[in-house]
Parts: C-alpha cells; structure tokens; sequence
C-alpha cells in the first residue's frame, strides 16, 4: 500500500563494524601573514684572524719541575716503646727481677759469639734465667734488646740505658746510685783528653779510656766520641784507635756499660769488682771479665799478639843481663 509505512521489525538495521573511525587532524588555520627568513647576522668592522705564534726550539725554556714537599721520616721512639714493652712484664714481675734478668741474657748473647772461653758458663745462666717467664714473656725481651739497638743506632752520643734505669727508679738510693747526666758527662771528657788524642794514636798506635767506676758507661760514651770528632779530622777510625778499660763493683751497672759499648763498636773489657780490693792488673783471671765484639776484631788481636812478643823478647833480654 503506498503510504502505507513500513512494519518497524522489517526495518534495515544499519551495520556495526569494528574498526575505529578515521580522524584526520587539520591543521590549524592561522590568518597571520607569512614570516619572512631573517637576514644573516654580518659584522661591520672585521675581525683579525688569529694566527699561533711559529714556535722557536731556541726560545723554548723548560719549565722546571714543582719540587716535591719533603716529607720528614717518621723517628722511631724508641724509649716510649721500650717502656711500654718493659710494663708489659711488670704484671706478674717485679721490674727490679726484669731489668737484671734482661740485662744479664742481652749481655750473655752479645758475649758468647765471640768469647768462648766463657760460653759454657753464660750460655747455661742464659738458660737458668729464660725459663723464670712464660712463652709470651719471653718474646718481649727480644724487643727490648731491639729497641736498644734501634735508640743506639738513632742517636749514638747518649747513655740509652742509663737514661731509662733512671727513669724506671731502678736506682740505688741507699747507696748513692744515680747515673750523672750525658751533656755533663760530655764536658768531662772533652777536659780530660785534651786536644791531642791525634798525636798520641800517631806515636803509640792506640790510646786508653779507663774509668774504675763506670757505672752505665756514660762517661766513657762521651770520651769515646770526643776522641772520634778529633781522629775523623786525621781521617782515623776511632774503632781501631781507642781502647776501653772499665771496671764496676755493680755486675747490672757494669754490664749495661759492657752492652752499650758493643753496640757502639768499641773495643773494650770490663770487669766486675771492686777496684780497691780487686784491681785490673796484669795475671789476673779473666772470669768476671767481659770483652767487646769489637776487642776480638783483627786490629786488637794483631796488636795483642805484637804486645805478648814484646814482653817475651824484654824478657829474655833481662834474664841475659841478669846473667
């Protein structure tokens, strides 16, 4: 039927698809007029060209190089650390026992490489003494023999262990035992060898230092380098030049002065006893003796050899004239 409108359910349902509708982006319209490109940019004074300079080898001077900063050594302290080790041992020692008992083994070690004659004797009192301490303890007296050596070695005009016997308070009070300052000890010696300790060794080959109360040796340190500042001039080595004759009644004493004096290279001996009663004299027996590394070193045994054949030959000739 025309006019007639068509059923709703037999209306043509439009088709659904998927796909996502194009978009096209305009671009914007813009009703400004069109920009002209801006002119280059040129200067209206002209610039000079740089040219680097031609080098000339001649003219080239070498820049010196920046001295480094000098950087100081660090100095070894060798008395805190002997202290500090010493106090390591004062826990279940007196320090009196640890000081003679260190004393006696570093003197016994110095001594027995080179005296036979009494190495029996020292190397059995080493012994003795060593097995009073444990393990531990007995690693640290290694370390203050190597402190020593390290102080002496620092600075060798000084009396190291007397120093430290001092400030330990080891002295002797009852019997008047106090060690007298090094810089004193220096201008004594300088007073009694006078100026011509180079003219002596020149005539008789070798001079003599004795001191019958030598104590740790401080006096005799500083005699020893007071006649070496006057034989280096002489271009002589005071180690082959000076002689060391000491005696002690105090066997601790004399053997700090007996260590000290071979860690210096001193040809020296000492002995333990009293000089009024027990003077150093010819003949005697040489068991509280001892004799310096240096003392057995050729120089001094060539020189003992040549003093023995001299008094044989004076000998014979007074038993001739006797005759």
């Amino acid at each position: 039927m025309k006019g007639e409108t068509m059923a709703f359910w037999k209306k043509k349902k439009k088709r659904q698809t998927t796909a996502k509708k194009k978009t096209h982006a305009a671009s914007p319209k813009t009703n400004s007029p069109k920009m002209k490109p801006v002119p280059e940019w040129k200067p209206t004074i002209s610039m000079p060209t740089y040219k680097p300079p031609s080098k000339d080898v001649d003219s080239e001077v070498p820049k010196k190089p920046e001295p480094k900063p000098k950087t100081s050594p660090r100095k070894n302290d060798g008395r805190k650390e002997f202290l500090d080790s010493f106090r390591k041992l004062t826990y279940r020692h007196r320090a009196w026992d640890i000081w003679r008992d260190f004393v006696i083994m570093f003197a016994c070690s110095l001594s027995n490489p080179v005296d036979k004659f009494h190495y029996d004797e020292r190397e059995a009192r080493y012994m003795k003494i060593v097995k009073k301490y444990n393990k531990q303890e007995q690693a640290i007296f290694p370390e203050l023999a190597a402190q020593t050596v390290l102080a002496l070695e620092e600075s060798q005009e000084q009396d190291f262990l007397g120093s430290i016997f001092m400030e330990l308070n080891l002295g002797n009070e009852s019997g008047g035992q106090f060690f007298t300052p090094y810089h004193v000890c220096e201008l004594m010696a300088e007073i009694a060898l006078g100026d011509n300790v180079a003219q002596q060794v020149n005539e008789q080959g070798y001079i003599t230092i004795c001191d019958s109360c030598c104590g740790a040796g401080a006096t005799l340190i500083a005699g020893v380098h007071a006649a070496r500042k006057q034989l280096e001039k002489e271009h002589l080595n005071y180690q082959n030049h000076v002689l060391v004759v000491a005696q002690d009644i105090d066997e601790i004493v004399a053997l700090m002065c007996y260590i000290q004096l071979s860690l210096l290279g001193v040809a020296a001996y000492i002995k333990v006893g009293n000089t009024f009663t027990e003077p150093i004299a010819e003949g005697d027996s040489t068991e509280n003796y001892w004799f310096t590394m240096m003392y057995f070193s050729d120089v001094w045994a060539m020189r003992r050899m040549v003093r023995k054949m001299d008094e044989l030959l004076k000998g014979e000739s007074d038993e001739r004239k006797a005759d």
